[in-house]
This record gives C-alpha cells, sequence and structure tokens, in this order.
C-alpha cells in the first residue's frame, strides 16, 4: 500500500485506515478471506509501513523548513519596499505643501489686481448704461421708439430689462414736467409686461420649461410676477383637473368620483393656505370646475338611473326571474280599489317557491350608491341648487328601492297568496312583511341621516315628507292587504283540518265508557298549525304590529272554533270531549299573549259547559261571571247542540 501524504487528508479515520491496511495484507483478514489468518505477515507488514510514514513525516518536514525560510526572507524583501515607498511619499508631500503655498501666493495677487481692474471698470460701466438709458429715455421723450430692441419681438428680454429700469428712474422724475414721458414708460412697461406673462402662458402650454424659467427671470423685478404665479398655478390645476376628468368621461362612475375628490381636496386647499389666498382661490377653483359642476347634477341622475337598474337587473338575473309588467292605468286602479275593499284575488295566484324578491344586498348596494350621490351632491351642488337637486335624488331611491323593487315585491307577493279555500298552501308573504319592514327601516335612516340635513331649511323639506308619507302609505295598504289574506288562508286551512279529522263521533261515540282520548286529533293539529303560525308572525313582525296581527288572527281563530263547535250534537261524553277540545284551544291561545283572545276562548270554554252539565243547574251556570253578559239566544244556541235537549226536562228547565 503507496503511503503518500493524500491518504491523511481530512476526513481522516484512523480506524478505517488501519482496517484498510489489515484487509489488503495476505493473511491478514479474520474472516472469509482466501488465506488463512497470518499474525506475522500482518505484524511484518505494519512493521514495513511505519518506516514508510516515518520517512515520509522526514520529507514533509524537510519542506516544511525549506517554505519556513522562504517566507522570511520574503518578508524581509516586502518590509524594505514599504520603506522605500515612506520615504518616497514624505518627499512628495514636502514638494506638495511647497506648491499649495506658491498657489496661494499667486491667488492673492491675482485677487488683488482683480479689485484693482473692478475699482476701474465699475465707475466706467455705470457710466455706458447711463448713457445707454439716457438715450433710450430721450426717444421715449421725442415719442418715437427708434431702437430695435423696442421693436423686435426676439428682443423682448433685454426691452424689459431697459423698461425696468427706465420705470424706477421715471418714478423719480417730478410729475409737472415730466408726465408725458411718465405715462409712456409706464405704458410700455405694462404692455410688456402682459406680453411676458402672455409668453410665459404660451410657453407652459406648449411644456417648454427652459423658456418658463427665462420668461419668470425676467418678469422676477416686475409688479406683475406674483399674476405669473397665478397664471402657473392654474395652468397647472386646469391641466391636472382636464387629465383625471376628461380621461374618464365614458365612465361615469369614475368620472364622479374624481370629480367629488378633486373639488373636495382643493376646497380644503383653499382653507389651509390662509385668509390672503382665499380669494384668489376661490375664484381659481370656481374658473377650474365651472363647466364641470354645471352639468354635473344631469351626470349624477344618468349614473343613478343606469346604476340602479343595473343593480335591480343583475338581482332578478341571478333568480333567473323576468320581471313581470305591473300594469298601469284605470284598469289597475279598479282592480286595485276591488281588492282594497273585497279582499278577493284578481288574477291567477303564481307559484314563487318561497321567494320573496326581496334582497338586503340589493337594497344596502342601492341606499349606497344614494348615500355617495348624496355627499357629491352636497358638495359639487350651488347653495342655491342644492335642496332641488338632493330632491330629484330622493325621488330616483323612491323610484327604484320602493317602487321597482318593494312595490313590485309586494305586487308578486299578493299575486303569490292562494285562496282561502287552497289546501296545504304555503304562505310566504310574512317573509315578504319582515323584509319589507327591515327594508323600509335602511330608507327611512337614510332619509333621515343623509337627506333631512340637505333640505331642513328650505321648502323642498315639506315635498320629500309628503312623498315619502305617500309611499308609506302605499306600502301599507298592500301590506294590509297582503296579511288579511294571508290570515284568511290560514283560517281556511284550519277549516280544511277540522273538516277532514274532525268526525261526527267524536262528540257522539258509540261506547260512552271507552273514551281514553284526551282531545281529538282534529284539535291537535289545528293547534299545532296555529302555533307555528303565531311563531311566524312573531318573526315577521315587530312593535305593535305583532300584537295587532295576532289579535285579528286570534278573533277570526276563535270565531271558526265557535261556529266549528256548533255543527255537532252532543252526548254526555262527546261534551267532556268539546270542553277538553276547548280547554287545549285556549292554552294554544296564550301563546298569543293578547288579552282578549284568551278572554274569547276563556268564555268559549265557560259554554261548552252548557254541554255537560245537569239540567237542573242549567239556569245557575247562565248566570255565572263569565256567562250573565252573553246574548240568550247564544246560550239557547248552545244548549241546543246537547244530545238530550229533546228531553222535556231539559227544555223546562231552560225555558
Amino acid at each position: 500500500m503507496a503511503t503518500s501524504a493524500q491518504l491523511f487528508e481530512e476526513p481522516f479515520d484512523a480506524d478505517e485506515y488501519i482496517e484498510r491496511l489489515a484487509w489488503r495484507t495476505p493473511g491478514g483478514g479474520s474472516k472469509g478471506g482466501a488465506e488463512a489468518f497470518d499474525p506475522k505477515k500482518l505484524l511484518e507488514e505494519f512493521a514495513n509501513h511505519i518506516e514508510e510514514l516515518k520517512q515520509l513525516d522526514e520529507r514533509i518536514q524537510r519542506k516544511v523548513e525549506k517554505l519556513e525560510q522562504q517566507c522570511h526572507r520574503e518578508a524581509k524583501e516586502f518590509a524594505h519596499k514599504v520603506q522605500e515607498l515612506q520615504r518616497s511619499n514624505q518627499v512628495a508631500f514636502q514638494h506638495f505643501q511647497e506648491l499649495d503655498d506658491h498657489i496661494s501666493y499667486v491667488a492673492t495677487k491675482v485677487c488683488h489686481l482683480g479689485d484693482q481692474l473692478e475699482g476701474v471698470n465699475t465707475p466706467r460701466q455705470r457710466a455706458v448704461e447711463a448713457q445707454r438709458l439716457m438715450t433710450y429715455f430721450n426717444e421715449f421723450l421725442d415719442g418715437e421708439l427708434r431702437s430695435d430692441v423696442f421693436n423686435n419681438p426676439d428682443k423682448i428680454k433685454e426691452a424689459a430689462d431697459i423698461i425696468q429700469k427706465l420705470h424706477l428712474i421715471a418714478q423719480e422724475l417730478p410729475f409737472d414736467r415730466f408726465a408725458d414721458v411718465k405715462a409712456k414708460i409706464a405704458s410700455k412697461y405694462h404692455d410688456l409686461e402682459r406680453q411676458l406673462i402672455q409668453e410665459f402662458t404660451a410657453a407652459q402650454r406648449r411644456g417648454e420649461i427652459g423658456r418658463m424659467r427665462e420668461v419668470a427671470a425676467v418678469l422676477l423685478h416686475f409688479k406683475g410676477y406674483a399674476h405669473c404665479i397665478d397664471v402657473y398655478i392654474k395652468q397647472c390645476q386646469e391641466a391636472h383637473v382636464k387629465e383625471k376628468l376628461d380621461t374618464c368621461f365614458a365612465e361615469l362612475e369614475q368620472y364622479l368620483k374624481n370629480l367629488y375628490d378633486l373639488y373636495t381636496r382643493y376646497s380644503l386647499l383653499k382653507f389651509n393656505l390662509g385668509s390672503d389666498k382665499h380669494t384668489f382661490l376661490s375664484k381659481l377653483i370656481k374658473s377650474i370646475f365651472s363647466s364641470y359642476l354645471d352639468s354635473y347634477m344631469d351626470m349624477e341622475r344618468q349614473y343613478l338611473q343606469s346604476r340602479s337598474a343595473v343593480i335591480l337587473q343583475r338581482y332578478y338575473d341571478s333568480k333567473n326571474h323576468q320581471k313581470r309588467p305591473l300594469g298601469t292605468g284605470s284598469i289597475q286602479e279598479l282592480k286595485e280599489r276591488i281588492r282594497q275593499r273585497t279582499n278577493l284575488p284578481l288574477g291567477p295566484s303564481i307559484d314563487t317557491h318561497g321567494e320573496t324578491f326581496l334582497s338586503q344586498e340589493v337594497v344596502v348596494n342601492l341606499l349606497q350608491e344614494t348615500r355617495h350621490a348624496f355627499q357629491r351632491c352636497q358638495k359639487l351642488s350651488d347653495p342655491a341648487d342644492l335642496p332641488r337637486n338632493a330632491y330629484s335624488i330622493f325621488l330616483l331611491l323612491v323610484e327604484h328601492l320602493c317602487v321597482d323593487h318593494i312595490d313590485y315585491a309586494l305586487e308578486i307577493g299578493l299575486s303569490a297568496i292562494p285562496s282561502s279555500d287552497a289546501k296545504n298552501a304555503n304562505l310566504y308573504f310574512l317573509d315578504v312583511v319582515q323584509q319589507a319592514n327591515t327594508i323600509f327601516h335602511l330608507f327611512d335612516k337614510q332619509f333621515n341621516d343623509h337627506l333631512m340635513p340637505l333640505i331642513s331649511s328650505s321648502p323642498k323639506m315639506t315635498e320629500c315628507l309628503q312623498k315619502k308619507k305617500e309611499v308609506i302609505e302605499q306600502m301599507e295598504v298592500k301590506l294590509d292587504t297582503g296579511i288579511d289574506r294571508t290570515l284568511n288562508c290560514m283560517i281556511g286551512q284550519m277549516k280544511h283540518i277540522l273538516a277532514t279529522e274532525q268526525k261526527k263521533t267524536d262528540f257522539r261515540p258509540e261506547d260512552e265508557n271507552n273514551v281514553m282520548i284526551q282531545y281529538t286529533t282534529a284539535c291537535s293539529k289545528v293547534c299545532a298549525y296555529v302555533r307555528k303560525q303565531v311563531e311566524s308572525v312573531r318573526r315577521s313582525m315587530d312593535g305593535k304590529n305583532v300584537d295587532t296581527v295576532l289579535t285579528e288572527l286570534g278573533v277570526r281563530f276563535h270565531r271558526l272554533i265557535h261556529e266549528h263547535l256548533q255543527q255537532f250534537s252532543y252526548s254526555s261524553m262527546g261534551g267532556m270531549l268539546a270542553i277538553c277540545d276547548v280547554a287545549e284551544y285556549r292554552r294554544c291561545a296564550k301563546d298569543f299573549r293578547v288579552p282578549l283572545v284568551l278572554q274569547l276562548f276563556d268564555t268559549l270554554h265557560a259554554l261548552c259547559n252548557l254541554l255537560v252539565v245537569a239540567p237542573d243547574n242549567l239556569k245557575q251556570v247562565c248566570s255565572g261571571e263569565q256567562l250573565t253578559n252573553l246574548d240568550r239566544n247564544l246560550l239557547h244556541a248552545f244548549v241546543q247542540l246537547r244530545a238530550d235537549y229533546r228531553s222535556a226536562r231539559l227544555a223546562r228547565h231552560f225555558s
């Protein structure tokens, strides 16, 4: 095994190295080798290898010593070179100091010479300038400007410099002797000032920044320099506003948003700059936005009209609903009057599959768009036009929210109410009522929060309140009609249950001694249905409306049961079962939480006692607290329902 330095490169493992040496030695392996293990051969191989390692170590050591000697020699040479460079640097630094001193000396001499030359040249230049100004002044005295500088448009900069200086000189001259020439100079001064401002404006429109800087430098010494600044500001703002608005004119939503944001930002800037610039900025803003503000309200109405229509159509498309045209004119008015007075369904009932066609998402979107419109209207409208503009936005909200959405849903809901004799009818109108109430609360909140502050001090407030009142009344009429027809359907469903489930034998059982039920099946199903409808009313109504509707439902429920009980003849045990039924109806009536309804069923329960009381006690029961104030014919009618009424004894006791 050759011994070299490569064998000891990292990572080096001594155990692995010995193991490999042993395996490669003939007879050195302990297992499975071609030859048997021979320790002598292995010892001999190790001894030889150790000698090789010693020789390798000596060679490496000699190489290390040689490299160390070479390193020491090169270090001495490098140190010597560094010392020579330091000495050269010191010499160069000394030369630099001498050169710097010499330059300072020459510069001092040059400055002194320049001061001497300036002292001689300045009076001369002033004299030449004075002579030149006197020449131009003489031209104004003669009334004829012959110099090319005043007649060449390309030399307007030089002419401006001359006239500005002549204007200062003219102000020092006595008015009585130089009035004419002072007027001519002032006229030329203002004429050049106007030309410079026009040139500045034209350069700004062309985007020539260098020319603008040049003209502004000339105008700096004129009184109209402030006007130059105003022109610059106006031009910048007009270009900015035009870019923001004209580029998005086709997108009405973005156009209105940009117009509102820009106008608001400029209005705030007007107050932030203080009172000295307030008047200027007010005029500037009016000048910049006047053309846009004149057409603002038309744009606002157009956007609201189209946006609201899109929101509504998108909703109906999501429901796969083709909006039905509602009738108008005298025929529709006649149908509405008939429906209000007779409560009859006009036209075929439609199946909406439980859909109310009212969406809070649609309502929120419409109200949000209108709220933004009110905000823009308040900021962008002229104060005199603000109430009228706000009223027009309100009318659009009424049109799309109240008429196109809520009123349409009420009409569909009314059309979907089945007739009172329909069987197993699904009643969804109460869901319409619930959502309509919620939506109208949102509508009323926006009316108070966003519209009222804009119209509170104007005659338009009366119109808005009147319009709102009309909308509320129209909706209440349809809601009342729908609720009334829904209650009729509920009563009709109860009639159907009673007609199909109540048997005549329920109250005249064949076996009087084998009646095990607490109340009849018809009673159980009716009560279950009534409880379900009571909960539905409570979910759909709020405030006093709950008690009002439940009172009406309770009265009709009582009337139905009262009339239903009068259709049967009662045996003694049947009468007891009727009392049990009425007791269950009375427990159901407690869910109404309406005292009148509970009182009616208490009275009905007392009437049913007439069906089972002993003939000798009839008069006593009829004069009881709950029955004493009832019509005697009503009492007689209940007594006649007894199966034993025809007996002379019973008739004699009740007569």
